[in-house]
């Protein structure tokens, strides 16, 4: 008989789940890992990675379609193969999905799949294809993510609307496009099927397309995405959406109180995520609020024993975030258990990158300068275009900007906003300062190679205290 009794058992194998998983194998923890579809878990399977290779083939597509731009000339119509460019993407994922395995096995972690439930705060049973096993460990980390939230009125039935599971293995190309939502997920499908020759509109209930970010950077998009053909109408909601037999037919209530009718061929909902908590039999062992688990810095739940991290529990619902906490939980857990070599901190919700891959690109670190002067600084703001800046020209991406937000009297960086081509690569640096506790004075010294994109970051850095010095 199989021993199924371990230090860890996580529920869930997402870049959260795994992530801890191998930690605690690190850290010499006999540890067993349990998930019910694919190892990766929706980062690998169903979204960061599959949707960076859709737009990967889109952004090849726009420029091979802008090549005589950079002097190019291309033979024949440039067409895209929306199936290959969908294989292509699959690939990708169940490259990665394999890898996991592998680092599975070299970690010696017991994989159980199946589906995981609780039966107390250190231990569960997995229904799979051998039956069901009883598990049970010192420490359980649930580990279990989230889902795209349908609309209540028209939920997605794959055919005609779509959460971002069915926009990345579409069953046909859509020619007139509807998104419902301008958050990251809702602005990558827009910017991928927009390059790929849909007709996109984009509904968001706020004031403007993605609100989490920096009121100028949501400007820009605004006008970048028009520009680029999309149809943008903010502070505006829909109503009603009817599946007709040929696409849908919206009810959009615009900023004015107008309400519109709009017929389009296919429906993307990116309203916000739940969490996937509801069969797992968590209810009684943690605090829950709207479905996530409540936890302490370190991932602790109120029940001895039992952990959490990830999308299950309060955002922001980022891969990266819960990589980090699975780290710090897999170190707590070791403490516990008399490992006095490990010293867990905390994650610095403060300095947690987010990124958008439309085209163009967004990223960001901190605080707004909204939030900066909400929360009472008094504070220096830079900002630097990207036409000032040679390598942006050279590449033919003169489009976009760097943003700086410091705090006036000690000279903290409390943020950094950024859009344009390849920011995502860039705001890392801006992450360490802060990690760091760095000052203006330490970025302003530091010598940034050129030419290189990344100069518009030391730019910004010096325009917030007026010494900009190409522009």
């Amino acid at each position: 008989m199989a021993d199924n009794s371990y230090d860890v058992v996580v529920l869930g194998s997402g870049p959260g789940g795994y992530v801890a998983a191998i930690r605690c194998a690190q850290l010499g923890l006999k540890t067993a890992i349990v998930e019910r579809e694919n190892l990766g878990g929706i980062c690998l399977n169903w979204g960061c990675i599959p949707t960076k290779a859709l737009l990967r083939s889109a952004e090849i597509l726009h420029y091979a379609q802008h090549a005589k731009d950079y002097g190019l000339k291309i033979a024949g119509a440039i067409e895209a193969d929306l199936e290959a460019v969908v294989k292509r993407s699959r690939g990708v994922a169940k490259q990665l999905s394999s890898g996991i395995a592998h680092l599975m096995k070299k970690n010696k972690i017991t994989v159980h799949m199946g589906d995981g439930t609780l039966t107390g705060a250190t231990s569960l049973t997995v229904k799979g294809e051998k039956g069901e096993e009883n598990l049970s460990a010192k420490h359980v980390i649930v580990a279990t993510g989230a889902r795209a939230r349908d609309l209540p009125f028209a939920p997605a039935d794959g055919k005609k609307v779509w959460t971002y599971r069915h926009a990345m293995v579409p069953p046909e190309m859509p020619k007139k496009l509807l998104v419902i939502g301008s958050g990251a997920i809702g602005i990558e499908f827009a910017s991928f099927y927009n390059d790929m020759g849909a007709d996109v509109t984009v509904v968001e209930m706020l004031d403007r397309i993605v609100p989490v970010e920096d009121h100028e950077v949501s400007a820009f998009l605004n006008k970048s995405l028009t520009k680029q053909g999309m149809t943008i109408m903010t502070g505006a909601g829909v109503e009603d959406l009817k599946v007709t037999g040929k696409g849908v037919t919206a009810k959009i209530k615009d900023k004015d109180g107008k309400v519109h009718t709009g017929e389009y061929t296919h429906c993307i909902t990116a309203i916000g995520i739940m969490p996937n908590t509801e069969s797992i039999g968590i209810d009684k062992l943690a605090e829950m609020d709207r479905g996530f688990i409540q936890i302490d810095p370190y991932g602790r739940t109120k029940s001895k024993g039992l952990w959490a991290i990830g999308d299950c529990t309060p955002g922001p619902w980022l891969a990266h975030k819960a990589s980090h906490e699975g780290v710090t939980c897999a170190e707590a857990i070791a403490q516990e258990l008399g490992n006095k070599d490990v010293h867990p901190h905390p994650l610095n919700r403060s300095a947690i990158p987010g990124c958008t891959y439309c085209h163009p690109q967004i990223a960001s670190v901190g605080m707004t300068e909204a939030k900066a002067k909400e929360a009472g600084h008094e504070v220096k703001v830079g900002v630097f275009p990207f036409i000032g800046n040679g390598k942006a020209i050279a590449l033919g991406e003169a489009e976009g900007f760097t943003k700086t937000v410091f705090d006036a009297k000690t000279g903290e960086l409390l943020g950094a906003h950024m859009v344009g081509a390849e920011v995502t690569e860039m705001i890392q640096g801006y992450t360490i300062g802060m990690t760091l506790e760095t000052t203006e004075a330490e970025l302003m010294n530091t010598v940034f190679p050129h030419p290189t994109i990344s100069e518009s970051m030391h730019e910004a850095v010096l325009g917030a205290y007026g010494r900009a010095l190409h522009i």
